[in-house]
């Protein structure tokens, strides 16, 4: 298993993912944070990589000089197998060389059931951000 940077040829592969992975609610606001990211900051999607097949996602965001876990995927039958640690450990590194204050993790009724494996990877109750302030790639934006 490989990380890496999100390529646009990945697009329909990670679309996929989602929509196996998500709810359909969940799927609807990722998708749009997802090209939202893309057109800030495509180095904070990042992409697990199984010969020549996507397994994995995840997207992160800067917001206020605070480096946020947006969104994690695995494909089912990948799960279990260290690949969300994998990725959460590569977005990390990449918060780190920005120099971000804090990492946080998101939470929202759709991520409440993979907290335990940002726990496994080391972040504790106190590092999971369940405020209102909405993330800049998740806000609605006026026309």
């Amino acid at each position: 298993m490989h990380v890496r940077s999100f390529q646009l040829g990945d697009t329909s592969s990670v679309k996929t993912l989602l929509q196996d992975v998500l709810s359909e609610t969940c799927y609807e606001e990722t998708i749009e944070a997802f090209a939202r990211q893309l057109s800030w900051d495509t180095e904070l999607v990042l992409i697990a990589q199984e010969e020549d097949e996507v397994v994995g996602m995840i997207i992160g965001t800067i917001d206020n000089n605070n480096g946020y876990y947006y969104r994690i995927a695995v494909a089912t039958e990948y799960q279990r197998k260290g690949i969300g640690k994998a990725l959460i450990e590569a977005m990390k590194q990449r918060f780190l060389h920005r120099n971000v204050k804090k990492i946080m993790v998101t939470v929202d009724v759709h991520n409440e059931m993979v907290l335990p494996v940002y726990e496994s990877a080391g972040y504790s109750t106190s590092d999971f951000s369940r405020t209102a302030h909405r993330l800049s790639i998740v806000k609605k934006v006026s026309v």
